[in-house]
């Protein structure tokens, strides 16, 4: 099953190729005019896509420093609560000391 729907999609994908670059080569319009769109157009694309690396790559930034930072907060909290059972602790071996 797998085989076959690996062959579809392989055979989907290269009929769609073929039948774009048929479509370009045999298009009313002329060469030159065809050539500067299809130009046009994967310009814009890889413009597009750049853009949205660059978006994900900020992305991936601002989580991994939120990430960092509430690592941190939660570090701090952790070292705050061993201080104050290490202070509730010698408070109540002073009480018990004095009784």
């Amino acid at each position: 099953m797998a085989n076959f729907s690996k062959g579809f999609t392989f055979g989907l994908l290269t009929g769609a190729i073929a039948g774009s670059i048929t479509a370009i080569l045999l298009a009313p319009d002329k060469g030159s005019n065809t050539r500067s769109r299809v130009s046009y157009r994967l310009q814009t694309y890889a413009d597009e896509l750049r853009s949205l690396i660059d978006e994900l790559r900020d992305e991936n930034f601002s989580i991994n420093t939120a990430k960092q930072e509430g690592d941190d907060v939660v570090q701090d909290a952790k070292q705050k609560a061993e201080d104050l059972l290490r202070e509730a602790e010698d408070l109540l071996s002073n009480i018990s000391k004095e009784s």
